[in-house]
């Protein structure tokens, strides 16, 4: 407990955790807004003829439990991004202040300081969903209210979607706090993050959409393997034809944190760092 409250009070006495939070705010906004439009197109169903192979996706995004689980989730697409972020910065820190000797110095146990580094990775992570879960909670009874579908808080899928919401923050951090022991240039571990994950949500997503319309709708299924669709998977209400079920994405990227915790352990165990 002493380490991980060491950890906390370094990120406390940083100026880290409230400029992020600080950019969060206008990003949960903007996809507030955007998610406020979206679910009143999709309640007010005037599509007018769509091809046969949309109209079963079309319907799926209409239905209650999808409408209500995106609103009460909404804001994952950057807050997976700055938790993510954050990982990163909870070792990459150490290596830019040159303070990680006095850390092994002090703490000679590394497996115990990579512990610790993950714990508070991940209650900052949990930090960040409360807030988001909080505004949220707020935004959804407006949104669904204005479409006249009621809060849905009753709904089992809001719940469940939320959980997993907060699941998927929780394994970003775990996440972040791989790629920071793996590049220990704060800089390059940063914008290798950033890369693989706007990459994967759309590089990943189009390359995907090219290849179903060539091979088959099958190639839908690979979307799993894409840690950032796969968390975007986990939180739909209703599954949605052509896409994998939303457990298939929570255990993905369990396996992908697991490898990376394990991975980010060992090298830190390991690697030389005079």
């Amino acid at each position: 407990m002493n380490l991980v409250r060491s950890e906390l009070l370094k990120i406390r006495t940083t100026n880290t955790w409230w400029v992020f939070a600080l950019i969060s705010l206008p990003l949960w906004g903007l996809t507030a807004l955007i998610n406020w439009l979206q679910t009143d197109a999709l309640a007010s169903g005037n599509f007018g003829d769509v091809p046969a192979d949309q109209a079963e996706q079309i319907q799926a995004a209409q239905s209650v439990d999808n409408l209500a689980a995106n609103i009460y989730t909404n804001g994952q697409f950057f807050g997976l991004l700055i938790v993510m972020l954050l990982g990163i910065i909870v070792v990459t820190s150490e290596f830019f202040h040159q303070t990680v000797t006095t850390t092994f110095l002090t703490a000679p146990h590394r497996t115990a300081v990579m512990t610790a580094k993950l714990v508070a990775a991940a209650v900052l992570a949990m930090l960040f969903w409360l807030v988001t879960t909080g505004l949220n909670l707020v935004l959804g009874v407006l949104v669904l209210n204005s479409v006249d579908l009621g809060s849905q808080l009753g709904n089992g899928a809001v719940w469940t979607a939320t959980a997993l919401n907060a699941l998927a923050y929780l394994l970003w951090s775990v996440l972040g706090v791989g790629i920071g022991v793996l590049i220990r240039s704060q800089i390059g571990a940063t914008v290798t993050g950033i890369l693989l994950y706007l990459g994967g949500s759309i590089g990943a997503a189009l390359a995907i959409s090219i290849l179903a319309a060539r091979w088959g709708e099958w190639i839908n299924n690979l979307q799993v393997l894409v840690p950032s669709l796969a968390s975007a998977l986990m939180v739909s209400g209703d599954p949605i034809p052509g896409n994998p079920p939303r457990w298939a994405g929570a255990a993905v990227l369990i396996g992908y944190a697991v490898v990376t915790g394990m991975i980010g352990t060992l090298t830190m165990r390991r690697r030389d760092i005079s």
